[in-house]
């Protein structure tokens, strides 16, 4: 069993900052991938922003310069800083973690509850 916790949302004026945090815990031998997604109202899920384990990072063209994916691997902790918020970053946000779990080392997919950011005067 491993359960991914998020924490961080909520309502933001236009041009201001959150930080999202996602914790992940549980029966876990290592975590490979983490990442963020968010889906707006009317709009189809997205990849916001992913943190591979040794690769680079990635964000949607719409964030780029805007927000920061980071990792704290001695927590299992994924955060996503965001700075110059906009109307349209409005969504529910959601983690995601590829984990290889024990003791049977085979790796799932998990999924976050979700947390909703509201960017708006």
């Amino acid at each position: 069993q491993v359960q991914l916790v998020e924490s961080g949302g909520g309502l933001v004026q236009p041009g201001g900052s959150l930080r999202l945090s996602c914790a992940a815990s549980g029966s876990i031998f290592s975590i490979n991938a983490m990442g963020w997604y968010r889906q707006a109202p009317g709009k189809q899920r997205e990849l916001v922003a992913a943190f591979p384990s040794g690769g680079s990072t990635n964000y949607v063209d719409s964030v780029k310069g805007r927000f920061t994916i980071s990792r704290d691997n001695a927590k299992n902790t994924v955060y996503l800083q965001m700075n110059s918020l906009k109307p349209e970053d409005t969504a529910v946000y959601y983690c995601n973690a590829d984990v290889t779990v024990n003791p049977t080392r085979l790796r799932y997919g998990y999924w976050g509850q979700g947390t909703q950011v509201t960017v708006s005067s």
